[in-house]
């Protein structure tokens, strides 16, 4: 008889939000007149740019001619998408990052689960309280952690760094040794940013320890102030202990269309072993590369006109996120985040559980939230609002809330 890999025997229940949305789905059934808005899952709402889908048609052309057609794509990604990549998100920031050091992925969901293959399963794993569930999960089925214990919400093995009100939501120097490293600023849940001074601390550290940072960037585009580094690599060393993941989704809209990268640079080694090889290997065996089409939509991102509409979508969401934190404050909730993020990290009110919070705002105002809970044991008690809906739709909501 075949053997199953046990350590998916590890993870409770189903994926946060694929659990989520069982259960929007049911009460929707049951209650087919009611409006439902969805502020829970991170998924945009705004369409592609014009000058996005101007250069997706012209790619679509060239594949319909046998002069301009193209096969299988580099498995690292096209030299024109890497090289403005290079150009524009790093190189103008004084970050020494080159073409060779980044590699083009359908997502940063993808890289945030797979990265975790180019080190040792007996690495020891911290992650963030609340976590964005991907970096956890895929550990776990790595093999890399115990058992998990739902009285606690944590599993055997695994170092975690609470990120609560009491330190303004930023990890803490863990007392355990840990290998691997994963941080997400802006945060997703808690939306909150880390400033340049406290994200050189981490990379000294990581230096000193000889720890490896997976940093997942996603939402850099969202900053808005100053002295909030857009990436890891504006710190001194972050090329020796560092991995910086990146997403098109929420910065240009490509949640359907998928397209990331991920940033290994050529110093971050161990022994002889270079991760940027490793990782080139490893997309070479499993990888048949990221379709022409959409990184010729990517390239388009970084358009004078592309950049600009982009932009304009951002600000959009962002005006989202202010008026519901702002919102929520005025009524007098306690609510995080929404600053540089387009997310809302609220208390729920009465000491309410946060699965208790979840089903009271969708069976009584018709919102669909995330429960901290669901992020790690952190972040019972919270609740996440995003700012990805429409702007008529996060007023409808506010009204509702306020309405309770």
């Amino acid at each position: 008889m075949f053997k199953v890999n046990e350590n998916f025997a590890k993870l409770p229940g189903s994926y946060l939000f694929a659990g989520i949305a069982k259960k929007v789905a049911a009460f929707q059934e049951a209650h087919p007149e009611t409006e439902i808005i969805r502020l829970g899952i991170g998924d945009v709402t705004q369409p592609l740019a014009p000058a996005i889908i101007e250069a997706m048609h012209q790619a679509v052309d060239e594949m319909g001619k046998a002069e301009t057609f193209r096969g299988y794509a580099p498995e690292q990604g096209y030299e024109f998408l890497r090289d403005v990549i290079a150009r524009e998100d790093f190189q103008s920031r004084g970050c020494d990052i080159s073409a060779d050091e980044i590699f083009i992925s359908d997502g940063a969901k993808c890289d945030a689960g797979n990265i975790q293959e180019l080190f040792s399963p007996d690495s020891v794993v911290a992650v963030c309280d609340p976590v964005y569930p991907v970096y956890l999960d895929s550990n776990v089925m790595a093999g890399r952690t115990g058992l998990y214990h739902e009285e606690t919400g944590k599993f055997d093995g695994v170092v975690y760094m609470p990120c609560t009100e009491a330190n303004g939501f930023l990890p803490e120097f863990p007392k355990e040794r840990a290998d691997l490293i994963y941080l997400c600023f802006p945060n997703n849940p808690t939306g909150e940013a880390i400033k340049k001074a406290d994200l050189q601390a981490w990379v000294d550290y990581a230096n000193r320890n000889g720890s490896v940072i997976i940093y997942d960037a996603a939402y850099e585009a969202y900053i808005t102030e100053e002295g909030v580094p857009h990436s890891i690599y504006e710190c001194r060393g972050a090329k020796t202990c560092a991995i910086e993941l990146r997403s098109f989704s929420k910065k240009a809209g490509f949640t359907g269309t998928r397209l990331g990268f991920s940033v290994i640079p050529k110093e971050l080694v161990c022994g002889s072993a270079s991760l940027n090889a490793m990782w080139s290997r490893r997309q070479g065996s499993k990888y048949n590369g990221t379709p022409y089409i959409i990184q010729r939509a990517g390239e388009a991102v970084y358009s004078p006109e592309g950049a600009k509409q982009v932009k304009e979508q951002i600000d959009r969401y962002m005006f989202n996120a202010k008026t519901i934190r702002d919102g929520l404050i005025d009524a007098g909730f306690t609510a995080y985040g929404g600053v540089n993020s387009p997310y809302i990290w609220m208390k729920t009110p009465n000491g309410m559980k946060s699965w208790e919070f979840f089903d009271y705002l969708l069976e009584k105002a018709g919102i669909v939230g995330t429960p901290g809970a669901g992020f790690g044991p952190s972040g019972e008690g919270y609740f996440r609002l995003t700012a990805f809906g429409t702007y008529e739709n996060s007023l409808k909501a506010l009204d509702r809330i306020k309405k309770l």
